[in-house]
């Protein structure tokens, strides 16, 4: 870690306890056995007391279930099973030493390891938020012999009893589905029911672990396309484990039962990016070389709702360049739809800068000179026939007039099959399987390790920059590569994988050359929603979903993966709206980052004063925003819930939005902060009656809807 410095440096000779945190209920130390693999460990106080006694607290004799779990060719499992834990090289590893050093808000323990059979070195980075109980994790093999080994599966973090010594029959486990337009449907599932880690009498089959495991999959490049790379792990009434995976591509999270050396049986949680089994990865590793495991963190507390909320404090921990949170009007969703031009523009331009917007981003089909421009695109270079009389110069141009920011949408990483382009670049500077350029809905993928895409792109972005002062990108990305590319490549997994990093790098050379531009991180809406992204993006669509009634659970989902402050939620009200209708869309944007959109130039001055409204509360809850932590006081919402709360917890108030979805009035009492309530969005003629004696619970009594509104709450005595 640059600019820190060694505070601890250790050869094994005994075995040694490392405490990672201790704070809120949560606990969690490293073990570092003298003859044993390293391990992480949840069960027990964290002490300095006798070393060897508290090396075994995770059961008698050695951990286990090791830090780090490895399969290779030739080096399977040591039990039989499906998952990708006891393999043979992670029961095989031993402690080399470990060092600890800290600075920049991180305190990092870095584990050695090595196995004698192999001679891989392994490397597992532990970097630990200060005055947090979050982490994040990967792990670094090094081939010190002299033959190479094919990788099949590498973890990057593995952890025996996540939530303690909670019996897996009492755990429950959140998972998130993800569709398009319908993302963030978060579900739990209790481990021992019917299609989870049912309890099969292990100890009476000889000592043998469980087979299989409950495992949340994502192939391809769509990270969050299939489930969310993001969950918790929750004891019935007890701690909470947040764990989430930073990578911009192909993972696995699997919950696993073994059993340790008193016949008890061991939830075990693993994290990994791709693997043989799921995304035909396999890396061969030559002697000298070595392989990095994609990033993942965990949080601990003592429920799912902290847990989640240290989750938040820790990704903002991980971003590189968080700023002040703007407020983006964007032509697209349920307003141009695509179809931008000239005098479509200049009106719009003028009311969403009436309305308080700081930006203002012309979505997809700037570039269209007409025709079917899906299979076309990859020049990116402006419309002649959309921008008569001054080009797109002159839209840009009102867009700074009427004091904003001017934005365009970018889908970078394709290439439409009928692009001039397509035949000019060489078949190397597309993804390809088996000499094939791999073609998904009339487009090839550009493959971002070859030198003349990168340079193509490059350009697009400082012309666009330079010519047109564009200050924001939205960079979508509708198709998805499937397994990969096999490329210069060991398998298509793993040319996947080196596609997934080359277009990291691609973005921090854009943010380099760039440092003040505006990034939107979107695919399809939200297929692509990560921390490798959001780390480096400034903010996340939440979905493209242009129903408004459907918003609610996504919106209300979203908080749980992302942090308030980037969970852009589309609003999109309409002159053909009732008053209530434009609260409704406004307080989904109001629940996260507003995302404002809609034909705002053909409202009555009565409807737009209701839209700035809502801007200007945006604008006014920024500074709380960026601390704020997100909580459900009912919980997470099934899709067709009636009833969707979410809030967000900021320093001196917080700010709670309530969709009412059915047709019927309806009465209902809420779990706030302590406070005084009030209602801080809503139309003119407001029909909710929202009541709170002291600071118990705050009754709402809501007319026929659908209506929402944004509540809120004024601390008192609490932070």
């Amino acid at each position: 870690m640059q600019g820190s410095q060694p505070t601890t440096a250790n050869h094994h000779s005994a075995a040694t306890r490392v405490a990672l945190w201790s704070r809120d209920g949560a606990e969690l130390a490293l073990v570092l056995p003298a003859d044993a693999p390293a391990a992480l460990s949840t069960a027990g106080p964290i002490t300095d007391a006798d070393a060897d006694t508290a090396a075994t607290a995770a059961g008698a004799g050695t951990p286990t279930q090791p830090l780090v779990e490895i399969l290779a060719v030739g080096h399977g499992r040591a039990n039989a099973n499906t998952r990708n834990t006891a393999t043979a090289i992670g029961a095989r590893l031993r402690v080399l030493g470990h060092d600890v050093t800290q600075g920049d808000g991180w305190r990092t323990v870095r584990v050695f390891q090595g196995d004698a059979v192999t001679s891989l070195h392994v490397t597992s980075h532990l970097r630990i938020r200060e005055d947090g109980a979050s982490l994040q994790s990967w792990t670094t093999v090094r081939n010190d012999g002299s033959a190479p080994l094919a990788l099949q599966a590498v973890s990057s973090l593995v952890i025996g009893r996540p939530v303690g010594m909670a019996p897996v029959a009492e755990t429950l486990s959140l998972e998130g589905h993800g569709e398009w337009v319908g993302e963030n449907r978060w579900a739990w599932t209790r481990l021992s029911d019917q299609a989870g880690l049912v309890g099969l009498d292990l100890p009476a089959h000889q000592h043998q672990d469980a087979r299989g495991s409950r495992s949340l999959v994502s192939t391809g490049s769509w990270s969050s396309g299939r489930y969310n790379p993001a969950g918790v792990v929750l004891a019935d009434g007890g701690p909470a484990l947040a764990w989430q995976v930073e990578h911009n591509g192909a993972w696995r999270a699997e919950l696993g039962v073994r059993l340790d050396a008193r016949d008890e049986e061991v939830l075990v949680l693993g994290l990994f990016g791709p693997t043989d089994d799921d995304h035909a990865w396999t890396r061969v590793l030559r002697a000298g070389e070595s392989f990095d495991t994609v990033p993942v963190s965990v949080a601990a507390s003592a429920g799912w709702q902290e847990s989640l909320a240290e989750l938040t404090r820790h990704r903002r921990a991980l971003r590189r360049n968080p700023r002040r949170p703007v407020i983006v009007f964007n032509d697209y969703m349920n307003t141009l739809m695509g179809d931008p031009t000239t005098a479509k523009l200049l009106p719009l331009i003028d009311a969403a800068g009436r309305s308080g917007a700081e930006y203002f981003c012309i979505d997809a089909g700037w570039y269209d000179d007409g025709g079917d421009w899906w299979d076309s695109v990859g020049l990116w270079e402006p419309s002649v026939t959309r921008f008569p009389d001054g080009g797109l110069r002159r839209v840009v141009d009102a867009v700074r007039a009427a004091g904003m920011v001017p934005g365009l949408w970018l889908e970078p990483e394709v290439m439409g099959v009928r692009s001039p382009l397509a035949e000019r670049l060489p078949d190397e500077a597309f993804l390809q399987r088996h000499g094939v350029r791999i073609t998904e809905h009339g487009r090839h993928l550009l493959d971002l390790r070859h030198r003349d895409v990168v340079k193509h792109l490059d350009e697009v972005v400082d012309r666009l920059v330079e010519c047109f002062g564009v200050g924001y990108f939205k960079l979508d990305y509708n198709v998805t590569p499937g397994a990969g590319t096999d490329l210069d490549a060991d398998s298509p997994g793993d040319g996947l994988l080196q596609q997934n990093r080359a277009h990291l790098d691609w973005i921090d050379g854009v943010l380099a050359r760039h440092p003040d531009l505006v990034i939107e991180n979107c695919a399809s809406g939200a297929m692509r929603s990560d921390y490798a992204l959001l780390s480096r993006l400034d903010l996340q669509s939440t979905s493209d979903q242009q129903n408004p009634l459907l918003y609610p659970p996504i919106a209300a989902g979203a908080l749980v993966g992302i942090v308030p402050e980037q969970a852009a939620n589309w609003a999109y009200p309409q002159p053909d709206m009732t008053d209530e209708e434009i609260v409704f869309t406004l307080s989904t944007g109001l629940a996260g980052r507003l995302y404002l959109s809609g034909k705002l130039h053909d409202m009555t001055p009565e409807q737009a004063a209701l839209v700035a409204d809502g801007v200007d509360l945006a604008k006014r809850w920024t500074s709380q925003l960026v601390d704020a932590v997100p909580f459900w006081p009912l919980g997470l919402p099934d899709w067709t819930a009636p009833l969707v709360a979410s809030g967000l917890r900021g320093g001196d108030e917080s700010l709670v939005v309530v969709w009412w979805r059915g047709t019927e009035g309806t009465e209902l009492e809420l779990d706030l902060p302590a406070g005084a309530v009030d209602v801080a969005y809503g139309p003119p003629a407001d029909g909710w009656h929202v009541v709170r004696d002291g600071d118990g619970p705050v009754r709402v009594r809501i007319p026929a809807g659908p209506q929402a509104r944004v509540l809120r709450v004024r601390h008192t005595g609490l932070v």
